[in-house]
């Protein structure tokens, strides 16, 4: 997209002008639209599952939240995953307006409701096949994409305004019609008296329920829109200047049919009601609640692949610590896995596999590691990885521990696979290569058993997997795993930017935040290298900068850097200088949702 495109894009989401705002204001947002009907849906789920098993169902007091109705559900430790998935519907849904502004189809604008069903009726079929193979990643982001022109069907036509008091099913189907579209020679609007548009549509469209919808463009004297028809209207919309002037949008309270915003709200959010119901009743219940987080047994597991040779033995003390601690903290809490995995990998033998639910055997399971053999410098990771991933459930984490480079690079295609299909986020932990155990191995007389060609292997693994690659001294393996695991098991985090320079070079990376932005963090790994990072105000701070006011708070183990920032609406920039390679991540949490 060009400067002056994006510059665009921004006016219109700024302005809300080509749908419901995503912004928190007065006027219903597609995000609220959007979780409240999640919301709505799940109660009704839950209650007719409880009515089913027979068994009470205490329904949550209004206005509902994700935590009350994974309470209500009964499965408590499910909150964390359904805000979760309703972050990630809502965010995809939003998405639409960055990535098809200009497509009416997206929006029903210019009457195009034959493509913008389509829209909806094939994506409602890559939904359900997702469900069917358990895809529920796939599931939600296709979810998000559809409800956005399925919502703003009824704030861009004149469905309130033909006197509908419910949602037009004909949307969700493909084989009835649509209704009676005013045909392109038709008229359909004169111009508003004023600044009242509450009369504008024509008397014969509304009398003969003929279904219209208004024309949308940004730029000056340039528009497609036919005699006589009706224009979306607002401030940006140019088409809005041309006979019949004014709009019929009801995107907010202030837009030319604000009168009706409301209307036009909560038949979007029954809309997107009844599209859950049309998902639920392919899935069934109890995957419908999994698509959306909610289920009685946790999908997610915590696994451990650990290079037991001899020359981690040091290591191998150091991550039993760490993951006692881990597991300890885990116990109990929305975060506590369903299942632990341990694999450990030598050469020429990886596994056995072991998994067991019980958090007590698993860090038992650690007393009886030792390490052993490991004649030459490189060993099976890769087979250990892929053996745990092809055992591990959806949305699993891996942390792989590990001095050398890997023996069976020529894996690296299915492993990326098995990990794009399950979901799972694989950190790898890396200490043979970090300075401090060349040292140690220097002094002991052992050879260092890793590159740092040898390493890029694991990084872009952990880049496919949304993970990280920490390289990292053998004292400092606790830390990094604390950090890490903060990172993962926070709820309703969404990456805004990421990077990688390799070789590195010095950039000036800039990413947007609105106000919506609940905490502000960002993520480097990397060997030898300074920042400066710079708010919307103008204010910067650079890495060695301790008094200033934009990091609340910075930590660093190995090569990898967590600092995080004072929430700031607006453009942000972090410039890295940098001749070694690194790479940024800059995490945002978009809105709170209790």
């Amino acid at each position: 997209m060009s400067s002056g495109s994006a510059a665009i894009v921004l006016l219109l989401l700024c302005a809300g002008a080509d749908g419901f705002g995503i912004v928190p204001s007065d006027s219903l947002n597609h995000q609220e639209i959007t979780e409240r009907a999640i919301l709505d849906r799940t109660v009704e789920v839950c209650r007719a599952l409880a009515l089913a098993e027979g068994t009470d169902f205490n329904a949550p007091q209004q206005p509902y939240t994700a935590g009350a109705v994974a309470v209500a559900c009964g499965v408590p430790k499910s909150t964390k995953s359904f805000r979760k998935a309703i972050t990630l519907i809502t965010l995809n849904n939003v998405k639409i307006d960055l990535r098809f502004a200009f497509n009416g189809s997206y929006h029903f604008d210019e009457e195009m409701f034959v493509q913008g069903r389509k829209i909806i009726t094939d994506g409602i079929i890559a939904v359900k096949a997702s469900n069917k193979e358990g895809n529920y990643e796939a599931a939600r982001e296709k979810l998000g994409a559809i409800f956005h022109p399925l919502q703003d069907f009824y704030s861009h036509s004149n469905w309130v305004e033909l006197g509908k008091k419910s949602p037009n099913a004909n949307l969700l189907r493909t084989d009835t019609s649509i209704g009676n579209i005013a045909a392109k020679s038709r008229a359909t609007c004169r111009n508003c008296d004023g600044d009242d548009c509450s009369r504008n549509i024509l008397e014969d469209i509304l009398k003969e329920n003929v279904l219209t919808s208004g024309y949308f463009g940004v730029v000056p004297l340039v528009s497609t829109k036919p005699k006589g028809k009706c224009s979306h209207g607002g401030a940006v919309d140019q088409t809005s200047l041309i006979e019949p002037k004014g709009g019929i949008n009801k995107d907010t309270l202030e837009s030319n049919h604000g009168f009706l915003h409301n209307d036009a709200g909560n038949l979007a959010i029954a809309a997107t009601s009844e599209l859950l119901e049309d998902i639920r009743m392919a899935a069934g219940d109890r995957p419908f609640l999994e698509m959306l987080g909610i289920s009685k047994r946790s999908s997610r597991a915590l696994g451990f692949l650990i290079d037991t040779t001899k020359s981690m033995s040091d290591d191998i003390e150091a991550v039993r610590n760490a993951t006692n601690a881990i597991v300890d903290s885990e116990v109990g809490t929305e975060n506590e896995p369903s299942v632990y995995i341990l694999v450990p990998f030598n050469d020429p033998e990886f596994g056995p596999l072991i998994k067991t639910t019980d958090p007590e055997v698993f860090k038992g399971l650690f007393k009886t590691l030792s390490a052993s053999g490991g004649g030459d410098n490189q060993e099976l990771s890769l087979s250990a990885l892929q053996l745990a991933l092809a055992n591990a459930p959806a949305n699993s984490e891996m942390f792989l521990f590990t001095d050398a480079a890997a023996k069976d690079k020529y894996l690296k295609n299915t492993v990326i696979a098995l990990i794009e299909r399950t979901q799972t986020v694989v950190n790898f932990m890396i200490s043979g290569s970090s300075e401090a155990n060349r040292r140690k191995r220097r002094h002991a007389q052992l050879q260092s058993k890793i590159t740092g060609s040898d390493a890029q292997l694991y990084k872009e693994l952990a880049r496919a997997s949304g993970g990280q690659a920490i390289e990292v001294a053998t004292a400092d393996l606790a830390a990094a795993i604390g950090l890490v695991t903060r990172l993962s098991s926070s709820a309703s985090l969404v990456t805004l930017l990421q990077a990688v320079r390799d070789p590195g070079l010095d950039t000036n990376f800039t990413f947007a935040v609105d106000e919506t932005v609940t905490n502000l963090t960002v993520y480097i790994t990397g060997q030898s290298l300074s920042y400066t990072i710079t708010s919307p105000s103008g204010e910067s701070q650079q890495s060695n900068d301790t008094a200033g006011s934009l990091i609340t708070a910075a930590a660093s183990v190995g090569n990898y850097i967590n600092v995080q920032l004072k929430s700031q609406a607006g453009q942000w920039s972090v410039k890295i200088m940098s001749t070694n390679p690194y790479t940024l991540r800059v995490i945002v949490g978009y809105f709170d949702i209790n």
